[in-house]
């Protein structure tokens, strides 16, 4: 099926839910719900309502409790606003995003404190063994050439090479 189509309505089904919610359901076991998402699958046959619950674990049992004992009336509800042939079966999910997102900020926050202890001790810290423990191109230019080449052991047939050239020129 069109993928755009389930698209939209998810769409629609979370907005009609989340109004359902607001206005229409008195149960007093519902918490402070935030409808997230729906997702409707691809035949539009099943929906999945997602949504969060902000309170106690209590709180949670209760809402889960109460939007399932309201699935039926939603379920019309959502079949008269949206006009369709059939109406999907609709399952409520509760969404686990925000719980993870916690649970990332907490340990990001424990790698900063890290960072920040690993860095007061570093700032008077000091190097073991040389400060500088590489070599310098200076280094390297004074071990270079002494043992290999001294400029008095030019011999006297180097002297003579240019002497050939010399006397063609006088001749």
């Amino acid at each position: 099926m069109n993928q755009a189509r389930a698209r939209k309505l998810g769409d629609r089904i979370a907005k009609i839910v989340a109004e359902m919610l607001e206005r229409r359901i008195k149960d007093p076991r519902l918490g402070f719900v935030t409808v997230t998402e729906a997702r409707v699958t691809g035949d539009l046959r099943e929906a999945t309502v997602f949504y969060t619950v902000y309170g106690s674990d209590d709180e949670v049992a209760g809402t889960r409790a109460a939007l399932a004992s309201a699935t039926g009336l939603i379920r019309s509800e959502v079949g008269k606003q949206t006009g369709l042939k059939h109406t999907p079966s609709i399952s409520f999910s509760q969404d686990t995003i925000p719980d993870t997102a916690r649970t990332i900020e907490d340990l990001v926050a424990k790698a900063r404190a890290a960072d920040a202890r690993v860095a007061a001790v570093r700032v008077d810290a000091v190097p073991a063994g040389d400060p500088d423990p590489y070599r310098t191109p200076a280094d390297d230019d004074d071990d270079i050439g002494d043992d290999d080449v001294e400029d008095d052991d030019m011999t006297e047939d180097d002297d003579d090479l240019g002497d050939d050239d010399v006397d063609d020129d006088e001749q």
